[in-house]
This record gives structure tokens, sequence and C-alpha cells, in this order.
């Protein structure tokens, strides 16, 4: 026995229907407001495109206050004839930060966790994604506009590391760094059915993703979207902006 409905929301759903609409779908955007967007965009993409010789593209982020979370009663396992459940309700013990260095020629990350997020973080990984990738190689960063990436010391310290060299998404425009993407991995995979009992409990989770993933699931990243549809993409997005204002 079907639900009563009204003539109104039949009418609703045969125009829907008929016009390829999606109400019950939404997605976000943001237009970035960076001046050289464009540039940025054409520079980024062209190192996914079109890597450079004898040079690694690091796509490097930082995810912050990564929350060890425990639930307030024992979860119930995934059985037959049983989805796995766990309570709406959870208690927190602490958080703990990420530094990644994602390699888009053969998916490996380099990891660093932290306790804070500050410049003083990210110029301690640097060492570390030098000590980790062949000396011979330059290496070619991309990096949101964070200001940590940006201080005086991290500047001094690239000036006396040459082989560093650091390219800036837009900003609003996190989705061109693919780091982001495993990110998300990691999020699925290992953080959001995980139970911590402690910030040590949560950092071992992500060490041990990091090794598996690098031993078992990396793989070369493939970008494949133009940097000229891209723009053709942000222009109509705009369009769409002015003409529903």
């Amino acid at each position: 026995m079907g639900y009563p409905t009204d003539g109104g929301t039949c009418r609703r759903d045969l125009l829907a229907s008929t016009a390829d609409l999606k109400p019950h779908r939404l997605e976000t955007f943001k237009i970035s407001n960076d001046p050289d967007f464009a540039e940025k965009v054409f520079d980024v993409v062209g190192l996914y495109l079109n890597p450079l010789d004898n040079a690694l593209v690091l796509s490097v982020d930082e995810k912050t206050q990564i929350q060890a979370l425990d639930r307030t009663q024992t979860k119930l396992q995934l059985r037959p004839g049983q989805i796995e459940r766990h309570t709406h309700d959870y208690k927190r013990h602490g958080t703990t930060s990420l530094y990644a260095a994602f390699n888009i020629l053969n998916g490996e990350v380099i990891g660093r966790i932290t306790q804070r997020h500050r410049a003083k973080e990210f110029l301690d990984f640097l060492p570390q994604i030098d000590r980790e990738t062949p000396k011979e190689q330059d290496l070619h960063l991309i990096l949101d506009n964070s200001s940590t990436h940006k201080t005086p010391k991290v500047k001094a310290w690239l000036e006396k590391h040459p082989r560093f060299k650091l390219h800036f998404t837009p900003t609003s425009a996190s989705w061109l760094n693919a780091v982001e993407g495993w990110f998300g991995q990691l999020e699925r995979r290992a953080l959001y059915r995980g139970v911590f009992t402690s910030v040590g409990d949560l950092k071992t989770a992500i060490r041990r993703f990091i090794k598996v993933h690098n031993e078992k699931l990396a793989k070369p990243f493939r970008w494949h979207k133009s940097a000229e549809s891209i723009m053709t993409s942000v222009t109509r997005t705009k369009l769409s902006v002015i003409d529903n204002k």
C-alpha cells in the first residue's frame, strides 16, 4: 500500500523527473577571490599533468584537530543479518594533528604526527621530507596559503635548501591539492569507525594506516581535468551566481 499524496506533490515530482531535476541532492561551492587564481591553477595542474624531469611533486597539507573519540557503550560488531552499530554519543580523549606529503608519482605518503599545527611544526616536517626523498631530485611542494607556510624562518630554511620549490593553490581551492583525497581515505578507512580511548591509540591507528597504505594501497595519482576546463567551469559558476542575484 502506497503513501497518500496530494496533487501538488505529484505535479512537483513529475516536473522534477521531466526536467531532470534532483531536489534531494545538494552540493556546496565557493568561488575563490584570489587575484592570482588562474595563474595558480595553471601552475598546479601543470605539475599534475606534466611532471618535471628529475623531480618529485609532493602534495602537502595538514589535517588538524583529529579527535580521539570513544563511544559511550561497546560497539556491536558486523555479523550476518546485522550491520555494525555504535552509540550516537561519544567521549573525547584529546586531539592530534597530521602533516602529510603525498607523492603523486607513486601515491606514497610521508607523515608526521604533531600535537600542534604552527609554523614550527611545519618547519620540523620539511627536514623529514628532505631525509626521506632522493637527494638528487628537486622537490616541488604543492601547498595551501596558510601563513604557517610563509614565515621568515620557513623562508630562511628554504633558501638553504634550494631543491625545495613551493607552489601555492588559490585561496578557497583545497580541492586542487591531491593530498586532500588521501585525507578522505584516512578518514573513511581508519578514523570514522574507530574507537580510540586515548590520543596514543589514535596516533597508532594513523601510523598503521600510513604503513599499510604505502606497502599495499599506494598507486600513481592521476589528474584528468585541464586548467582550461577548470577555468571554464569557474566562469560558468560565476555567471550562475550573477544570474541568481
